[in-house]
Parts: structure tokens; sequence; C-alpha cells
């Protein structure tokens, strides 16, 4: 028996109860129960597609007015493991505690998939249709690649999204708090993955004897220093610009004169010290590129003095025009180019014809009215993610796209830093604003120039 789905919070306990960890993500269970629920609009086309049974995506198509070209609402139903990890409740049970639904994927990102799908289904009880045809997509692989999620859609089945102009998606994370002032993130651009394998080679042997300088145990101490906090050269993009010159024009004395001593020196070019440390890395990583080492693979063998150790580094791209190549000739600086490095993994990069800067026409405007109306005492904020999200990917075929799923937190909180950590959670509150914010969309949006 299926909820009217109409109501976020029934409904974002069902979709937390299936549980799609990814590895090895088993989201079909999740798309048939949203495909039940859809069964009960007969005017709405379903497709559910996929490259088996058990990774499958859902795109349905409600009708609109015809006022509005089609909109595509996308989101991710996979969700990453809880292994190792300290819960006060269990992960996958969606319970409701003072407030607050628990679980894997309250955040990041079941819980915006409640709100999407509870506001269309909440025009639909009210005997209204959206501005335009809205495409609903419920994509597996998020947290793993996407290549059988989104990836999988836009390589197959393209012709699905013709006539998509703009989309919503979700926000990747982004998240700032200043100054007790509450800001609703509107992502306009984020980064893209570059991940690369080190592999440091030198003499090895037995490990009861002293070790020459250079083997690579030694070349990897040298360059975990290097690398770890690396801060590499500034690129400060026009969204990045745009970013923090709102963010400084919202904040209180002297937080916004850190904010603008960040956003026009490029001289002496440092952390802000004056700014809470959280929000000065958050805000420094999306004026470079960054590297993080993350994983070191070696012997097992505790009395031998490896020969080989490899190095994987989580490298993020800015938006735009860079290249593999110029993040990796900025990473050569500081470790050599004798090194070898391999590439793992690049994100998806959008062709510049077809988006190079994120558009602040007037889809971005709709978005920013509806939240200011919604909560007139916060900031709409325009943001770019240092993560990943499926936008890049839909972005390909010419669709602007934006991380907004707009939620009413209490300033302070750390609903948003809980992605991917334990006690993940969100509270009915947040639930419903986001919903009355997506419903408001769905009927009013608009476009002339996306």
């Amino acid at each position: 028996m299926t909820t009217p789905a109409t109501d976020p919070v029934p409904l974002l306990q069902e979709l937390i109860r299936i549980n799609t960890t990814n590895p090895p993500g088993d989201e079909g269970a999740c798309v048939a129960h949203i495909a039940e629920i859809l069964a009960q609009c007969p005017e709405v086309d379903v497709q559910v597609l996929g490259p088996d049974n058990d990774r499958t995506n859902l795109v349905a198509r409600f009708p609109g007015r015809g006022e509005a070209a089609p909109l595509l609402l996308h989101g991710h139903s996979d969700v990453v493991p809880v292994t190792g990890q300290d819960w006060l409740y269990p992960p996958f049970e969606g319970l409701l505690v003072n407030g607050e639904v628990w679980g894997r994927g309250a955040i990041d990102m079941k819980g915006g998939l409640a709100m999407m799908l509870s506001a269309l289904m909440r025009l639909r009880a009210a005997g209204e249709r959206p501005a335009g045809d809205v495409l609903l997509a419920v994509v597996a692989d998020e947290e793993n690649g996407s290549r059988v999620g989104a990836g999988y859609l836009v390589d197959n089945h393209p012709e699905l999204f013709a006539g998509v102009r703009c989309a919503i998606g979700e926000e990747g994370g982004a998240g700032v708090e200043l100054g007790g002032r509450r800001f609703h993130p509107v992502v306009v651009a984020e980064k893209r993955a570059c991940w690369l394998r080190i592999t440091l080679r030198g003499p090895g042997g037995h490990g009861s004897r002293l070790a020459p300088p250079d083997t690579p145990m030694a070349k990897l101490g040298r360059l975990l220093t290097v690398l770890s906090g690396v801060r590499l050269p500034r690129h400060q993009t026009p969204a990045a610009d745009r970013m923090l010159a709102t963010l400084a024009a919202a904040l209180p004395e002297p937080l916004d004169e850190a904010v603008r001593r960040l956003r026009a020196d490029h001289v002496r070019d440092g952390v802000p010290a004056s700014l809470p440390l959280p929000e000065a890395l958050y805000l420094d990583s999306v004026l470079r590129h960054t590297v993080n080492p993350t994983i070191v693979r070696t012997t097992e063998k505790i009395n031998v003095v490896p020969g080989e150790i490899s190095v994987d580094l989580d490298g993020r791209i800015l938006p735009g025009e860079f290249s593999v190549a110029d993040f990796t000739a900025e990473l050569r600086e500081l470790i050599g180019a004798d090194v070898q490095v391999d590439l793992l993994l690049e994100g998806s990069k959008v062709d510049p014809a077809k988006l190079v800067e994120p558009e602040f026409g007037d889809f971005y405007d709709c978005l920013v009215e509806i939240l200011t109306k919604a909560d007139p005492d916060a900031v709409p904020l325009p943001m770019i993610t240092p993560a990943s999200t499926d936008a890049r990917l839909f972005a390909q075929l010419g669709i602007r796209c934006y991380g907004w799923l707009p939620m009413q937190l209490p300033a302070g909180s750390d609903h948003r830093s809980l992605l991917h950590r334990a006690n993940e959670r969100i509270p009915v509150d947040a639930l419903e604003f986001g919903t009355q914010c997506l419903t408001e969309l769905l009927r009013t949006y608009r476009y002339t120039n996306c």
C-alpha cells in the first residue's frame, strides 16, 4: 500500500527503508516503489530504464499547461555505505525522532526526491498542472560514477529530454554558515573530479636492515608532506566572484570585510583567518583546483621494505575550460616532472560551446524570488560546489542545471554537513519548506533567456 505521496515525511521514511547502498546499488526496488505510486496517475508517462533489473532509472513526464518549456527534476536513489559509522538510530529504519527523519539518504538525497515527488503530487491533487511538462528523473549510481544512472540515460536515451532547457538537482553539499544568517544555496556551477594515481618506485628489501634514502616509503613521506593541505594557484571564475560579492553584502562586520578581502586580494591570497575554519576552507576551495591524497597501497608484509607504493589523489578541477593537463601541470610543480602520474577518472566536462559560465537569467531570478518570499530573513546565495553531481551529465544535453533543494534550517545547523556521515537526518519542517518551494516553482517557473 503506497502513500498518496503529497506528504514528504512518510514518503522519505519509505525510501530510506529501501536499502540502496552503493555498491552494489540495487536501486531497482526504490524505482519500483516510486513507479507504483505513479501508477495512480494515468496521465503521467513512466519509463523504467537501465542495464539490468537491479540497476534501473525512472523517467516520468508530468503534463503541463504549455506555458513554458519542459523542466527536469533529477535526483539519485542510491546512498553511500554506513560501514564503520556509529549511528544513534538504525540508518535504514527511517525513524521520526524529535521532529527529524533519521536515516541514510535523509539529506543525500532521498529527502530531495521526496520533496520533488510530493510537490508534483500536490499540484495533481489540487487539480493543477505545472507551467510546462515536468520530467522527474530518479537515477541510479550517482555515488559511484553515474555510469548506470544519469550517464546511461544521457548516452542511450537523450531523446527523453528533448526540449528541456533547465534542470533542478541536488546541492552537492553546498552550504555556508556565517554571521548568524541563514543562506539558501543556489548551486550554479560545480567542480569536476580528476582522480589520479601516483606510483613511487625505488629500492626495497628486508625490514631488518637500514634502508637507503630513496625508498618509495621515503618518497611517500615527502609526497604527503607536500600535498597535505596544499593550496594550488588561484583562479577566480565569474561564478565564484558573484558568490563572494553576494556573501560579503549579506554579512555583518567584520565578516563582510574578511570576505571582501578574500575576493579582492589576489596578491597575498591567504586563507581568511578571521572566518571560521570550515567556511574559510570551503570558500578557498572554489578559488582553485584542489587535491587530496586519499588512498595508499603497498605490501602488507611488515618485514618488507616495499619497492613500489601507489597513492590515489582526489583532484577537483574548477568549472570552465580548465583541462586535466592544466591541473596536472600545477601538480607537477610540486611533485616533480619525473613522478609517474596516471589518470584514473575524469569527470564529464561540458562542451564550452554549450555551457561555460552559469546562466543568471529569468529562471535563476525565479528561484531567488521564491526563496525570498518563502523566507524573507534568509539570503539566496549563488554557489559553486566543490563536489560533483549528475548535473555535469545532464548539462551535456545543453540543459542549464541548478542545485536547488531549499531547506529552512536553523542558523548554525549542521544538517548539511551530515552528508556521508553518521546520524544523517533532516527536520520535518525543512522537508515541508522545500516541498512548498518546489510546488511554487512548478506552478510559476519561467524562462526567456535560459
